[in-house]
């Protein structure tokens, strides 16, 4: 299984150090988020700092961008990085494309699909000279001159990584993508029952399999040196339990379990904006269905458990202080657990 820790992104000048202590620990990636920062600059510094782990924005709000403005992005990063760059597209919700970034909301799963769709036609006319002319439903490149286009890489092509929660993105990340980001708010039973076979289906009918695309999350990790550490970081996954719960979009992860009546309940909290409330709505029972949570020493069994023989990828946040030789030993024991994807096809 591989593992990747995610980037100070709050701080560009502790990105750098913190990408090059997540290298020698052994991680396998390094992560940018987009949540109140911009995920792409801080994995430049990350790239100029690290020789080997793969960098990855997890993930970049895709449809406020224009396809061209992120292939440009990740040209620059896969080229400056020689190769380890790995575009993390989401698609977001309707209330935050419409009301944050005024952005129109239309056919999500299907735009996603062909947003990967412009972004390689873009690669393959920098990379092999191909013609520029992608003519989508919702996207039409035809434009491309000398004086924009760069320089061939010589290198295989930034895969692109999607995320997914539902079934018809989950079906476009299996037809259009080389990596599916699972949201954090799931549990093994929704991995089983129902991302895992619609995966299964999907990449089949296109000629893919898992040995070549990569699930990544599912979940959260909480862990820490002792069992008080432990319980904070808990603490902060029930917070983000409770608050993607309130999004009406992901219910279907609450109503497999039994739990149809709780997304109301933190939906009309939300809406009353009692924030601090709606943390106290989720007991331990149902916390414990979407994380693992640890000390170090047990958390690698805790992982397998959760997550062993349905992902490929999980991410792991560690305690400020935490030795190296703790963090190299936890990643390790993580690593060992086995896992089908063996690299993007090129």
């Amino acid at each position: 299984m591989r593992v990747s820790i995610g980037l100070p992104v709050e701080d560009w000048r502790a990105c750098g150090d913190a990408a090059r202590q997540a290298e020698e620990d052994g991680a396998d990636a390094v992560t940018a988020s987009e949540l109140k920062h911009d995920p792409f600059a801080p994995l430049a510094f990350a790239a100029v700092a690290t020789q080997r782990v793969s960098l990855v924005t997890s993930v970049a709000i895709a449809f406020p961008r224009s396809p061209m403005i992120v292939a440009n992005q990740a040209w620059d990063l896969h080229s400056h990085s020689r190769g380890r760059f790995v575009v993390g597209l989401g698609s977001q919700v309707k209330a935050h494309n419409e009301r944050r970034f005024s952005t129109p909301w239309i056919a999500p799963a299907a735009r996603l699909g062909e947003y990967c769709d412009a972004l390689r036609a873009i690669f393959r006319c920098w990379e092999y000279g191909e013609k520029l002319d992608f003519h989508g439903k919702y996207y039409n490149f035809s434009l491309m001159t000398p004086e924009f286009s760069p320089p061939p890489q010589k290198l295989p092509l930034p895969p692109i990584a999607m995320a997914a929660v539902g079934p018809l993105m989950l079906k476009m990340a299996a037809r259009h993508a080389d990596s599916v980001r699972l949201h954090s708010f799931a549990t093994r039973d929704y991995l089983e029952q129902v991302v895992r076979p619609m995966l299964a289906e999907e990449l089949a009918a296109c000629g893919k399999s898992f040995d070549n695309f990569e699930i990544t999350g599912g979940g959260f990790v909480a862990t820490g040196p002792d069992r008080e550490a432990v319980r904070q970081a808990a603490e902060k996954v029930r917070y983000r339990v409770a608050f993607y719960g309130s999004t009406p979009a992901y219910r279907g992860v609450f109503d497999l379990h039994g739990l149809s009546d709780l997304g109301p309940r933190l939906t009309d909290l939300s809406k009353q904006g009692k924030w601090s409330e709606m943390a106290a709505q989720v007991p331990d029972d149902v916390l414990d269905l979407f994380v693992a949570r640890a000390t170090y020493d047990e958390l690698p069994a805790a992982i397998e458990k959760r997550y062993g023989g349905i992902v490929d990828a999980v991410s792991i946040d560690f305690a400020a202080g935490t030795s190296s030789a703790t963090r190299r030993d936890v990643i390790a024991a993580v690593q060992r657990i086995s896992s089908r994807f063996k690299g993007f096809r090129t």
